[in-house]
């Protein structure tokens, strides 16, 4: 499978949805961006079911998705460095190519190995 991220920004946009992050996760980007990471929590995140989420922006955008570039993305959460090897996404040849359509990474790029994909949704 071929992917390489042109930093589009078609999945940090669009529909409302979650992007999860872990505990190490938040500390990571907190450190990044300088703030405390508890400042991080009461502004960045939100608890849904027991699990945290980034915030979106009211037009569904990931907050941290400005100007066409992603504020974070060199710390990243795995969830979206691990896209498009997500399992609903990789399940079938029908399903990745539904996936480039919305994609304009997918099938341009870099071969992935089945390891490699695999380790990406260990991850995650």
């Amino acid at each position: 499978m071929k992917f390489e991220c042109t930093q589009c920004g078609k999945c940090c946009t669009g529909a409302p949805g979650y992007v999860w992050v872990t505990i190490p996760e938040i500390y990571r980007i907190a450190e990044f961006l300088g703030i405390d990471d508890r400042e991080f929590i009461r502004t960045h995140t939100i608890s849904v079911d027991q699990r945290i989420s980034l915030i979106e922006k009211s037009s569904g955008e990931c907050i941290f998705y400005e100007n066409k570039l992603c504020r974070i993305y060199p710390v990243r959460p795995a969830q979206c460095s691990a896209y498009p090897f997500w399992q609903d996404v990789v399940h079938s040849p029908a399903t990745w190519e539904r996936e480039a359509a919305a994609c304009e990474g997918i099938n341009q790029g870099k071969t992935f190995t089945e390891e490699e994909i695999l380790d990406s949704l260990q991850r995650r």
